[in-house]
């Protein structure tokens, strides 16, 4: 029936509306329609309410440190800044991989790479994985996913528990419309056809109780307009710019959340997949490392209400955790056997309010993974492990284990300076944790991760993402 939906011309209506709220958006600051005010014990009683719906943006490509609510000093984001500024900011969220599959698979099964196995182009997710659209699909609330990006199609596995999930229809690209991308070739339309799609469905469904899953992707290509700030014409100034729309397209889509009255009920989660490298060790680009540009990312909660002076949370999480604390925010039963925990202890201790359970123990490394021959099927796994706490972040090569990369994220945060040879000791204490992350590597599922025949026109379709496969 939605496909019907999508496919009709409203979409492109709505479409037109949200870019001249975009339009506006760039001569005046866009500010999301006022909600009512709330508290940290408002938090806390949001497992009380039966009447919450979820709306879950992934922006891809997005890396933190290029945020103004990170302390970046462009005015890049001030939609997202003003959302975070009066939410739950997350200061030093790790994604589980540098390359989209792997770090969606872990994000929504709330498992490390190594136990949910899905590190090469052509594995896909085992029916038996259970994802959250279908925990809440149990409970009755109505489930949707729109999507851009071909890693996350239903064949390799993430469809799992959406009543509907879908990508948007191409609709004609506006001539103000730019693109920088550093691939030969282009996907096909822009995330306002992902927008309008989305408030096409809440136009139908926003009265039911909805878990809606959006992924952006105008980043990953670089695309920006013509009312972009004129941050300079390099490829990193594009990104700045790429971000900015995306942040007005965002503003945009919101609006049309507060025109059909859904704010005052539903919790907005912003996350990333991973980030994105400007030459900082030597790469353009993403899927290749795991160095801090492409694994720290953007983790912001906004309830359904404005906390007038916000929470930080600054211990180091994952996002393997982002379910887990979603579920005990809502009142629902933990994910079980799952590498991510709950945050919603040290949400309520950074918003002054008492927890019923010891933060001390939340506090544990993040683990994030890339098998370097992700896009070749016969080659041998080489595989970078990295182990992130707040002190430090050591970068492990399985087939290189002399060769280990120690950063000191306190007084050397661009990781500029190998310490592995320096610091020994330091250097074996996460060598030790990394041995024990591959130790840890059954599924939670009585299945392990499978293999899918990928045909052509999906190949060029991902193809037009920028990757390169190797047969």
């Amino acid at each position: 029936m939605w496909r019907q939906i999508i496919d009709s011309p409203w979409p492109y209506f709505i479409g037109a509306a949200v870019l001249l709220v975009i339009a506006i958006a760039s001569q005046f600051e866009l500010k999301i329609p006022s909600r009512p005010k709330g508290t940290v014990e408002d938090l806390a009683a949001l497992a009380d309410r039966d009447d919450l719906s979820i709306l879950f943006i992934v922006v891809d490509t997005l890396r933190a440190d290029r945020l103004g609510i990170y302390g970046y000093e462009r005015n890049t984001s001030p939609v997202i800044d003003d959302l975070a500024r009066h939410g739950i900011l997350f200061e030093h969220a790790v994604a589980q991989s540098s390359w989209t599959k792997t770090s969606m698979a872990s994000l929504w099964t709330a498992t490390n790479p190594v136990r949910n196995g899905i590190l090469r182009f052509n594995q896909t997710l085992p029916g038996e994985a259970e994802f959250p659209a279908e925990i809440l699909q149990r409970a009755g609330v109505r489930t949707a996913g729109i999507f851009r990006n071909g890693w996350v199609a239903p064949n390799f596995g993430f469809g799992q528990g959406f009543g509907t999930y879908v990508k948007p229809v191409s609709s004609p690209e506006h001539d103000r419309i730019r693109r920088a991308s550093i691939s030969s070739r282009s996907l096909k339309g822009t995330d306002i056809d992902l927008t309008a799609s989305a408030v096409e469905f809440l136009r139908n469904f926003g009265s039911d109780r909805f878990f809606l899953y959006m992924h952006f992707m105008d980043l990953h290509q670089y695309v920006y307009d013509d009312q972009a700030p004129e941050f300079g014409n390099s490829y990193s100034d594009a990104y700045d710019k790429s971000i900015n729309w995306t942040d007005r397209v965002i503003g945009g889509f919101l609006v049309s959340v507060a025109d059909l009255g859904l704010l005052p009920k539903t919790l907005i989660v912003i996350a990333a997949d991973h980030g994105e490298a400007f030459m900082e060790h030597g790469f353009e680009g993403h899927a290749r490392n795991l160095y801090r540009e492409v694994a720290e990312v953007p983790l912001i909660i906004v309830p359904p209400f404005v906390l007038e002076e916000g929470i930080r949370v600054k211990p180091v999480v994952s996002n393997v955790d982002i379910w887990p604390t979603i579920f005990d925010l809502i009142g629902f039963p933990p994910m079980q056997d799952v590498d991510g925990v709950s945050r919603l202890p040290q949400i309520l201790e950074a918003g002054g309010a008492a927890s019923d359970s010891p933060t001390d123990d939340l506090r544990r490394p993040a683990f994030a993974q890339i098998d370097k021959r992700w896009g070749n099927r016969t080659a041998q796994p080489d595989s970078l492990v990295s182990v992130t706490d707040e002190r430090s972040r050591m970068i492990f090569r399985l087939n290189q284990p002399e060769k280990p990369e120690l950063y000191d994220r306190q007084s050397d945060p661009l990781e500029a300076r190998n310490l592995a040879d320096d610091r020994t000791d330091e250097v074996e204490a996460y060598r030790a944790l990394v041995d024990q992350y591959l130790t840890n590597d059954d599924p939670p599922w009585n299945a392990a991760a499978g293999t899918v025949e990928i045909e052509e026109m999906q190949l060029n379709q991902l193809r037009a993402l920028g990757y390169r496969f190797e047969h």
